[in-house]
C-alpha cells in the first residue's frame, strides 16, 4: 500500500469518527443548535470535500493537482474581485487576470519553467496591468484600483500556485512522490486550523485581532501551532525529511497560514 493511500485512508477514518461524534452531538443537543455545534459541523462537511476533492486530484497525478489549484486561484479570486469597489474601466484587466494570467501560471508549472513562473506575475504582470488601466482612460481611485488588482492576484494566483509548484522542487531520493509534498502541507495546516479550533474554545480567552477574526485567541494559536507541529513530526515519512525537520516545516507552513 503506497504512503498516499496509507495517508487518504486515515484522513477518512478520522473524518468518518468526527463525523459520527458530530452527529450524536447533534442529535443529543437541544434545538435549535448551538453555534459552536453548527460550526463543527461545517468544519466536518468543508473537510470532507476538500479531502474528496484531493483525493480525485491525486487518482490524475500531476495534472489534476494543477487543474484542482488553477480552479482554487480561479475561485479565490472571483471571491475577492465581489469584495473589491471595481469600475467598468477595470474589467479589461480582471477578463486577463482570470483567462490569461490564471492559465499561463499554471501552465509555466506544468512544464517545470521555474525562471519564469517565480517572475511571471511579481514582474511582468505587476508591470502590465497599471498600463492597461491607464489605456481606459480612467484615473480615478487609480492607485488604489492597481493595488486591490496586484494584491488579489499575489494572494489568490501566485501564492496558490506554489502549492503544486512543489511537485518542481529537485530532491534526491524523494523522485515520483513529491505529491506526498502536498498532502503533507495540507494535513499539517488544515490540522492546524482544526486544532486552534478546538484549544481555542477549549482555553481562549485573549483574542489576537477582535476587529479581524473574533474567534482567534492566543491559546487557540499557541496550542494548534504546537499540536500541528507533532503531527507534522509524525508524517514525516511522508517527506524526505527527519522528524524534527518535518515538525519546523510544519510550524513555519501553519504560522504563515494562520
Amino acid at each position: 500500500m503506497s504512503e498516499t493511500t496509507q495517508l487518504f485512508l486515515g484522513l477518512m477514518g478520522v473524518l468518518v469518527t468526527a463525523s459520527a461524534v458530530a452527529g450524536v452531538l447533534s442529535w443529543r443537543a437541544p434545538k435549535p443548535l448551538s453555534s459552536t455545534l453548527v460550526n463543527l459541523n461545517a468544519r466536518i462537511k468543508a473537510w470532507w470535500i476538500m479531502v474528496g476533492a484531493m483525493c480525485i486530484a491525486f487518482l490524475f497525478g500531476k495534472g489534476g493537482v494543477i487543474m484542482l489549484f488553477a480552479l482554487i486561484s480561479f475561485a479565490s479570486l472571483r471571491e475577492y474581485a465581489t469584495l473589491t469597489q471595481t469600475r467598468r474601466a477595470d474589467h479589461r484587466v480582471l477578463l486577463g487576470m482570470f483567462l490569461l494570467v490564471i492559465p499561463v501560471q499554471y501552465y509555466l508549472i506544468w512544464i517545470d519553467w521555474y525562471g519564469l513562473y517565480s517572475i511571471f506575475i511579481p514582474v511582468y504582470c505587476f508591470l502590465a496591468m497599471p498600463v492597461l488601466t491607464a489605456l481606459s482612460g480612467d484615473t480615478s481611485r487609480f492607485l488604489e484600483r492597481i493595488s486591490e488588482q496586484q494584491w488579489g492576484i499575489m494572494l489568490s494566483v501566485y501564492c496558490i500556485s506554489h502549492v503544486p509548484a512543489l511537485m518542481t522542487l529537485d530532491i534526491p531520493g524523494f523522485e515520483g512522490k513529491k505529491l506526498l509534498l502536498i498532502a503533507f502541507l495540507v494535513a499539517t495546516v488544515q490540522g492546524s486550523d482544526v486544532l486552534q479550533y478546538v484549544f481555542g474554545k477549549l482555553f481562549g480567552k485573549h483574542r489576537i485581532a477582535p476587529n479581524i477574526s473574533p474567534s482567534k485567541t492566543w491559546e487557540g494559536f499557541v496550542g494548534g501551532v504546537a499540536s500541528a507541529s507533532l503531527l507534522g513530526a509524525g508524517l514525516a515519512w511522508l517527506t524526505p525529511f527527519s522528524p524534527m525537520q518535518a515538525g519546523a516545516l510544519a510550524a513555519t507552513a501553519c504560522v504563515m497560514g494562520f
